[in-house]
């Protein structure tokens, strides 16, 4: 049984309350926060006395009844019984997405690269079709009865093996019918090998395309540069605008995503630039896994969190006025039908449910732990997954996790991404504690905005 928790914060003049268990959401008022400061840790009578001279004692005790009854009805300090989704996590899961990283290769030489500037500190190499066929026909086999399954293609840059990634789609969508099943594809692309043979492919194609732009000129071209040094912000943001174009007129999801290192920190401006040239759907990530000249130290904390305020107030402008308006992935947080409460304790399911594939057939957990030996899990040709690597990714649960167990963000941030956990702390179950302040910050603005989207919607100011 999980204990009863609240969280309290504050995102500009709003006072908020999050019952951690239920999800339920409260805009409070002045004195029914200070109240939650004490309330379940002392009795009425100590309260009073506490607030008694800030308040008048007859508000402080019908505040406490109001909390009483609420408590009562089951919508704040509420406990919940996880017995049952823990134990599901424990049974075997069925592969419901494949990251395919066609390319062990790439055009560009970021700085920041976490994959070493796209070969994964091995050999550069591409997916043949061989191995791809067998891909496909693994992800089949080991998907049960789940009707969609994605395929994500990955590298590297994807796009150096597009006839691979053609290959991929048209095989799998030739046997959807006789194998029962949905293929859905993803791609993730750098798009400086974009024309218009392959925008056109694939926007009819893909259900998402994820293009790398990392903002302003001056900060894409410092990061995000070819082999001879130069730059390619031009090139990228024009090729973005043909493919946004097409997805916008067609109602198709894509993303602008970009990355933000310690040389970049205003990165707030790097987002609203993203947004002034016409990507609605936009994030900007925090680098992981490069050099230490670039990544964030917990003296830049402070800093960022004024960049999150600062895109926040940004998103509330714009949303208000219609000029260039637009969705942060961070702050995408659905409090009416949110992940179930196995996503929540599990995250994104590395290792069970979600695979890796390198361009010679080697499974992994996911894109980040390829090349940690200790991770391989198998190859596609063989069909076969090492038990001994599932049960060491079989309780990363975030109640396994023993600072993840009692933090109020557990059910939002399933405590975080394994493989930083284990590149940074060599621990798959210590989360990268830098991460995990980026994250709660991140969601509280989340929450703050998602109420605030219900209230316009003439929805009840309390979640459940």
């Amino acid at each position: 049984m999980v204990k009863p928790q609240v969280h309290t914060f504050q995102i500009w003049d709003t006072k908020m309350a999050l019952d951690v268990n239920s999800g339920s959401i409260f805009e409070v008022d002045d004195l029914v926060y200070d109240v939650l400061e004490f309330y379940g840790e002392t009795s009425p009578r100590d309260i009073v006395s506490r607030l008694n001279g800030k308040y008048k004692e007859s508000d402080i005790i019908e505040a406490i009844k109001e909390l009483d009854t609420l408590k009562a009805q089951g919508l704040i300090f509420t406990e919940a019984d996880l017995e049952e989704a823990l134990e599901s996590l424990k049974q075997k899961k069925y592969v419901k997405a494949l990251c395919l990283n066609v390319a062990h290769d790439c055009n560009l030489r970021c700085r920041y690269c976490f994959a070493s500037k796209g070969d994964y500190h091995g050999a550069r190499q591409l997916m043949d079709k061989e191995v791809a066929r067998a891909a496909v026909d693994f992800l089949i086999e080991h998907s049960g009865d789940i009707k969609n399954v994605e395929i994500d293609f990955f590298g590297g840059e994807p796009l150096m093996a597009f006839d691979t990634i053609k290959y991929v789609v048209s095989y799998a969508k030739s046997i959807e019918e006789s194998c029962g099943k949905k293929f859905h594809f993803t791609v993730t692309t750098n798009c400086t090998l974009l024309n218009s043979e392959i925008v056109d492919y694939l926007h009819n194609n893909m259900d998402n395309i994820v293009m790398s732009l990392d903002g302003r000129k001056n900060v894409n071209d410092k990061m995000r540069i070819r082999a001879n040094g130069s730059g390619t912000y031009d090139q990228v943001v024009s090729n973005i605008k043909k493919v946004v174009e097409l997805r916008k007129r067609d109602g198709k999801d894509y993303y602008v995503r970009g990355t933000f290192t310690k040389h970049n920190l205003d990165f707030a401006e790097d987002a609203l630039h993203m947004a002034d040239l016409g990507f609605e759907e936009i994030s900007i990530e925090p680098v992981v896994g490069a050099d230490k000249d670039f990544l964030i130290g917990h003296e830049d904390l402070e800093t960022i969190y004024q960049q999150y305020d600062r895109i926040a107030k940004e998103y509330v402008k714009r949303r208000a006025s219609g000029k260039n308006p637009f969705r942060f992935y961070h702050f995408n947080i659905d409090i009416y039908k949110g992940p179930c409460i196995q996503k929540r304790l599990s995250a994104c399911g590395a290792g069970r449910e979600y695979l890796a594939v390198t361009p010679d057939g080697q499974i992994y957990p996911c894109h980040q732990f390829i090349g940690y030996k200790e991770f391989l899990l198998g190859n596609v040709f063989e069909k076969k997954l090492d038990d001994g690597v599932i049960d060491k990714l079989k309780d990363t649960h975030v109640l396994a996790k023993q600072n993840c167990a009692s933090c109020w963000a557990k059910f939002f941030c399933s405590g975080g991404c394994n493989a930083n956990n284990y590149q940074v702390n060599g621990d798959l179950n210590i989360p990268y504690d830098i991460a995990c302040s980026m994250q709660k910050k991140r969601i509280e603005y989340a929450l703050y905005l998602a109420v605030k989207t219900s209230k316009e919607n003439k929805k009840n100011r309390l979640i459940c």
